[in-house]
C-alpha cells in the first residue's frame, strides 16, 4: 500500500463535495510527474491526504483512497473545459486520472501546522519550490499525520 497527497482547490472538488459524491474522478491534473504517480504507482486501495490548496488556509482537509485504476482524463477531449488539451485523442491520451472516495473530514492540518513538525520536515509538500499537485507520502509521515489528526 502506498500513500498520496492530493491537492484539490476547495472551490472546484472541496472535502465536503468528495464526501457527499462517495466517489469522485480526480480530473485535470495537467503536470507530468503527477500524471505518472497516477498512471505508474497508483493503486486501488492506496491511501490519500486530501490537500486543500489555492485557498485562505491551505492544508490536510481529509482522508480518501484510491478506488480505480488509471483511466483517461476525459476533459482532455472537451473543447470547452479549462483542462482542454488539443494535442490529445482518444486514441493517443496525454492525461490520466483515478477515482477517489473520501472517508472521512478531519479537522484542518495546516500547512503551517505541518511545517512546525520536525518529523515532517522531508515531506514533499513541504520543499521550496514543491507545487506538484499530487506527492508520494511515507509510511512514518502517514502514521505521524493520523497521529496528529487523532
Amino acid at each position: 500500500m502506498a500513500y498520496w497527497l492530493m491537492k484539490s482547490e476547495p472551490d472546484e472538488i472541496s472535502i465536503d463535495d468528495a464526501l457527499k459524491a462517495k466517489t469522485i474522478p480526480w480530473f485535470g491534473v495537467r503536470n507530468y510527474q503527477a500524471r505518472n504517480f497516477m498512471r505508474d504507482a497508483m493503486k486501488i486501495g492506496d491511501g490519500v491526504l486530501f490537500y486543500h490548496s489555492s485557498c485562505a488556509e491551505p492544508g490536510i482537509a481529509g482522508i480518501a483512497e484510491v478506488v480505480s485504476t488509471p483511466y483517461p482524463d476525459h476533459t482532455q477531449f472537451d473543447l470547452d473545459s479549462k483542462y482542454y488539451d488539443p494535442k490529445a485523442t482518444p486514441e493517443t491520451p496525454r492525461w490520466m486520472m483515478v477515482d477517489i472516495r473520501a472517508k472521512r473530514k478531519t479537522r484542518l492540518l495546516s500547512l503551517a501546522e505541518l511545517r512546525k513538525n520536525e518529523a515532517l520536515a522531508d515531506m514533499v509538500v513541504l520543499q521550496k519550490g514543491s507545487r506538484l499537485s499530487i506527492t508520494p507520502v511515507t509510511k512514518a509521515e502517514w502514521t505521524i499525520i493520523q497521529d496528529l489528526l487523532a
